[in-house]
């Protein structure tokens, strides 16, 4: 095996990626000297000197030359005169010969075992490398290609080939890979497990969202508007607080753009996720009302040592506020970081009627439907009939119609 080989194949890898020379000489110099222990048991008095460029290699030994009948023949650093004749005859005892000892004399097992040992080498540091380059770029957005889909993650090359993780549990839930397709995605974690780095993606992270927003508002780029917030529903729903440092530029209408422009296109690389931008302010009570928008508060009672807030709405804007299986007082309160409990404004009972449709987070949809065929569209007008005639009526059991009914008393006590 050629010594020339070895060294320019890792000199080729080391250029790649961007290894100094320095580092690149002691990685070549352990290798051989590693090859010169196991065969001299001491590689104390060898000189190796290497040219990465070049591809050349030279190991030289050095040892004191002794008398033939001296006790010291025996040690790693000294020499026998008859022996030291034989490289050159006019050696004398207390000199000191350099003999170059080529890769030949080492055999081919031992060469062998020195090239496993440099590709090994190899494969740690990449690995190393790989690691240092992506365990400060935590948060990052990265566009990679799929290279494989799995049952529970999607394998992610990035440009230098290095594979990447987007499980399943960080995927948006409808999110569809085909090999080939280009993804973008944020850097979740960064691990070494067993020797080896596990880079793990993520597009469900709210960091994922923000990083759109910075790459497709400029203002946000530029630092003119931040983000403040982002709290997600992966795929659903977002709520994106920002601020403006300009008063002359309003943060709401810069990232949602004309007629949506700006934000469009985060929306569809998230599969159509719902984005509320909201105008972060540092007055609780004004940010608490345009997080629960599109329903508009009437009055609220917060309590700040609890963390709790209790919201009174008019009947009409309260299923608005829950959202679609609770997702908007949910995000709401995460995030202003309180809990939300919301009340129908008692006021507005007391003379009003109330639309059945306003029950929707307490009485199924279908329940509703059954109600509505039978001409009945508000509170007051199902709690006029009695239990047996709505049985009768509607297609509904008795224990549901009590359950309904129930629950449309005590909107009125």
């Amino acid at each position: 095996m050629d010594s020339g080989i070895l060294i320019e194949s890792f000199a080729e890898f080391a250029s790649s990626k961007n290894i100094d020379r320095p580092t690149m000489i002691s990685v070549l110099e352990e290798v051989f000297r590693t090859m010169i222990r196991k065969k001299y048991g001491t590689d104390d008095n060898f000189d190796v000197i290497i040219n990465p460029e070049s591809g050349d290699l030279e190991m030289w030994r050095t040892r004191e030359i002794v008398d033939d009948n001296s006790e010291d023949i025996w040690e790693y650093n000294k020499i026998p005169l008859n022996e030291a004749r034989k490289i050159q005859s006019d050696f004398e005892v207390g000199e000191e010969v350099a003999e170059e000892v080529k890769l030949v004399e080492f055999g081919r097992r031992l060469v062998q075992t020195a090239r496993q040992t440099l590709i090994q080498k190899i494969k740690d540091m990449e690995k190393e490398i790989m690691y240092e380059k992506y365990k400060d770029q935590v948060g990052e957005m990265i566009t990679g290609e799929v290279y494989q889909t799995l049952r529970h993650e999607v394998i992610i090359v990035d440009s230098e080939g290095n594979e990447l993780s987007l499980p399943r549990t960080e995927q948006i839930s409808k999110d569809r890979f085909r090999k080939g397709e280009s993804v973008k995605s944020v850097i979740h974690k960064v691990e070494m497990n067993n020797g080896s780095p596990k880079i793990t993606l993520s597009r469900t992270s709210p960091v994922f969202l923000e990083r759109l927003f910075e790459v497709e508002i400029p203002e946000i780029y530029d630092g003119i508007i931040s983000v403040r917030k982002v709290v997600r529903e992966p795929g659903e729903r977002a709520k994106v607080a920002v601020e403006s440092y300009d008063d002359r530029i309003d943060p709401v209408g810069a990232c949602v753009g004309m007629k949506g422009s700006r934000i469009h296109s985060i929306v569809r690389e998230l599969g159509n996720e719902n984005i509320d931008v909201i105008n972060y302010t540092d007055n609780l009570e004004l940010l608490i009302s345009r997080a629960l928008s599109p329903a508009k508060v009437s009055s609220m009672q917060i309590d700040r040592d609890a963390k709790r807030v209790s919201v009174f709405l008019k009947p009409d804007q309260v299923s608005l506020a829950i959202g679609k299986g609770g997702q908007n007082i949910k995000l709401a309160g995460k995030l202003v970081g309180m809990e939300i409990d919301v009340f129908r404004d008692i006021e507005e009972q007391n003379d009003e009627d109330v639309d059945l449709t306003e029950f929707s987070d307490e009485i199924d949809e279908w329940i509703i439907d059954e109600l509505h065929k039978i001409g009945l569209d508000t509170a007051k007008s199902v709690l006029a009939l009695s239990k047996e005639e709505l049985v009768r009526r509607t297609d509904l059991e008795e224990a549901t119609v009590e359950e309904v009914l129930d629950i449309l008393r005590k909107e009125f006590e």
